[in-house]
């Protein structure tokens, strides 16, 4: 039954290559490459001040405002980012290209 489910054997700490040789019995694979996988991220200030470009810029002075900074959480690595008003009045003194277009970055 479900004992030799993928998922299941996962669950008991059968690696991915112990699954394919379960699951494809018989036809005597041979691995090729095992890579580790890790955790990346191409998250960086750039991107959250692109972000904040697109938004009204009423709103982000708002922002400055009321919190003083502007604070954004990457939702990928959890990475925090934090801009005050001086880096802010500088980055926008210095924006070119149009923010929704990536090949403009």
């Amino acid at each position: 039954g479900g004992d030799k489910l993928p998922t299941n054997l996962l669950l008991k700490g059968v690696t991915p290559v112990e699954i394919a040789q379960i699951v494809l019995d018989g036809l005597d694979i041979q691995p090729l490459q095992q890579i580790q996988p890790k955790i990346s991220c191409d998250c960086t200030p750039d991107r959250l001040f692109r972000a904040l470009r697109l938004l009204p810029r009423e709103e982000v002075d708002q922002i400055l405002e009321t919190q003083e900074q502007i604070e954004a959480r990457c939702q990928f690595c959890s990475k925090v980012y934090r801009m005050g008003p001086e880096e802010l009045a500088e980055r926008f003194a210095n924006a070119k290209g149009d923010p929704s277009k990536d090949s403009e970055l």
